[in-house]
């Protein structure tokens, strides 16, 4: 008895683990709408790939390469997590708080913000120079990394 329940066990677990494999298209439309607006309303080029990683079966986040380099993360929901571009690039200034801006600006001249990411306690950005600076939810500074 106790050998069935184990193979059943381990059918279960397989078929689970089977289930929560990331999937890769070539089609922004894999994209929640959300994340496809975000898309077109902020970056000139084309996704050239759509990573959609699962959790347990459940789609747990999207990640969006751009045909330019720019990736973009957004949640489950298409609500964007993180966006990098390549360095000689900079993120959409919709996307950085105008608090932040000022500051990179003020204490960083000459440099550009390819990193931003969205993180429970506020923000993470990564600038052109190497440096990453973290902000609180308003983007006043809070330290560098």
């Amino acid at each position: 008895m106790k050998r069935i329940i184990l193979g059943l066990l381990m059918i279960a677990g397989l078929s689970l683990a089977a289930d929560a494999k990331d999937t890769y298209g070539h089609d922004a439309s894999a994209l929640p709408k959300a994340a496809q607006s975000v898309i077109k309303k902020n970056f000139k080029t084309r996704v050239g790939v759509v990573k959609i990683d699962k959790d347990f079966g459940r789609i747990s986040e999207y990640e969006a390469t751009l045909t330019d380099g720019s990736e973009i993360t957004f949640d489950r929901d298409g609500n964007w997590k993180e966006i990098e571009t390549n360095i000689e690039k900079s993120v959409p200034s919709a996307f950085v708080p105008t608090a932040i801006s000022t500051f990179v600006k003020k204490n960083n001249p000459g440099t550009r913000i390819v990193g931003i990411e969205k993180k429970r306690n506020g923000y993470e950005i990564s600038l052109s120079n190497g440096i990453d600076i973290e902000f609180d939810k308003q983007g006043n500074f809070v330290k560098y990394d």
